[in-house]
C-alpha cells in the first residue's frame, strides 16, 4: 500500500502559475504509475494527468496539454504537477493517485487507480 499526501494548492491569478506536490509512504514509490485528478464544483472528476512508474511515459488531457507538466522523483517518493498558464476554469481540488504495476504503462482511467490523496484546493481567479 501507498499513501499520498498533495500539497501546493492554494489562490493564483488567471496566467499564473502553480506546483502541486505528491508525497507517497508505504510501499516502494517506484512501483506506482501516477496520476493527477481533479474536480471542479458541481462537475465530475475527471483525468487530467499520468506519468509511469518510471517517469518516462506521460499522457495529458487536451484542455491541460501544453500548459501543465507532470515529473516525478522516485528518491524522494514524490509526483508533481507543474501548471502554467493557469484559467479560471482550471479550478478544482487536485488529486493524485496510484496503481502498482509491473510495466511502464499508464492509465487515464480513474477506476484504474487503487490509492488517492485527500486533495488539495487550486482557485485561479482575479
Amino acid at each position: 500500500q501507498v499513501q499520498l499526501v498533495e500539497s501546493g494548492g492554494g489562490l493564483v491569478q488567471p496566467g499564473g502559475s502553480l506546483r502541486l506536490s505528491c508525497a507517497g509512504s508505504g510501499d516502494a514509490f517506484s512501483n506506482y504509475a501516477m496520476g493527477w485528478f481533479r474536480q471542479a464544483p458541481g462537475k465530475e472528476r475527471e483525468f487530467v494527468i499520468t506519468i509511469s512508474r518510471a517517469g518516462t511515459v506521460t499522457y495529458y488531457s487536451g484542455s491541460v496539454k501544453g500548459r501543465f507538466t507532470t515529473s516525478r522523483d522516485n528518491a524522494k517518493s514524490t509526483v508533481y504537477l507543474q501548471m502554467n498558464s493557469l484559467k479560471p476554469e482550471d479550478t478544482a481540488v487536485y488529486y493524485c493517485a496510484a496503481y502498482e504495476t509491473v510495466t511502464g504503462a499508464t492509465s487515464s482511467l480513474d477506476s484504474r487507480y487503487e490509492y488517492w490523496g485527500q486533495g488539495t484546493q487550486v482557485t485561479v481567479s482575479s
